[in-house]
């Protein structure tokens, strides 16, 4: 049991599985960022100078200046503001992790093109016989050259 278990622990996937994980974690932070530090503020200020992290919905009602004083004040809110900084954060990883694919993809040597086929079936019984065959070994019909 420990040598399989030993076996599939080492196998290729499980190895490249660990590795991916890990600099998905690592690239996780990047990504936040890019997009909060790089990407919203000149996109918050083409729009009127706008925080898209203080972007909310008051559900009760009331009128607070920011995220921090509703939640400050416990008043139920939709933080729609922090979802959209999660969207493009998403997009951005789905991006990358399409283009590394799509390299990994072009970088790998193509399957060789099948065999020609060998056989021929039968019109008559449906077996496969040889293609140079002129009569179908199994009901003696005739066949027609290849």
């Amino acid at each position: 049991m420990l040598t399989e278990f030993r076996d599939f622990a080492v196998k290729g996937n499980v190895i490249d599985l660990a590795v991916a994980v890990i600099m998905g974690a690592a690239f996780g932070p990047i990504v936040t960022s890019l997009v909060g530090d790089i990407i919203m503020p000149p996109i918050g200020l083409a729009l009127g100078g706008m925080d898209f992290k203080d972007l909310f919905i008051s559900l009760s009602g009331d009128s607070y200046p920011s995220l921090a004083a509703a939640k400050e004040a416990a008043a139920p809110v939709i933080a729609y503001g922090n979802f959209l900084n999660t969207v493009i954060n998403f997009l951005i990883v789905a991006f990358a992790v399409f283009m590394l694919v799509k390299q990994a993809n072009r970088l790998k040597k193509p399957a060789p093109p099948p065999p020609p086929p060998s056989t021929k079936e039968c019109p008559y019984c449906i077996s496969a016989v040889p293609l140079k065959a002129t009569r179908c070994g199994h009901c003696t019909s005739e066949l027609k050259a290849a």
